[in-house]
C-alpha cells in the first residue's frame, strides 16, 4: 500500500471515529491522521487476536482503522480529567 493510501485511510479512519467520539481537544489534519494511523494498527492487533492469530502487529483496512481509532479516542476521553468549572467563573 502506498504511502498516499496509507494517509488517506488514516484521514479517514480519524475522521469517522472523531464524528463518532467526539474528543474534547481539536486535534487539526494531521492530529486526525495520527490518530487514524495508530488506530489501523490498534484496529488490526484487534483482529488478529480475535481471529486467534496472535499478538501480531498489522495495519487493518478501513472498518478496523475506524474501529481502532474510536478505541483510542475513547481511552484518551477516559484518561482526560474533566473541566474545571470553578475556574471558569
Amino acid at each position: 500500500m502506498g504511502v498516499f493510501a496509507w494517509i488517506a485511510i488514516g484521514f479517514i479512519a480519524g475522521l469517522a471515529a472523531r464524528v463518532i467520539v467526539r474528543p474534547d481537544r481539536r486535534l487539526g489534519c494531521l492530529g486526525t491522521i495520527a490518530v487514524g494511523l495508530a488506530g489501523s494498527l490498534v484496529g488490526g492487533t484487534l483482529t488478529s487476536v480475535v481471529a486467534g492469530d496472535g499478538l501480531d502487529v498489522a495495519a487493518s483496512g478501513v472498518i478496523g482503522s475506524i474501529v481502532g481509532t474510536i478505541f483510542i479516542l475513547a481511552l484518551a476521553r477516559l484518561r482526560t480529567p474533566p473541566p474545571n468549572t470553578a475556574l471558569d467563573r
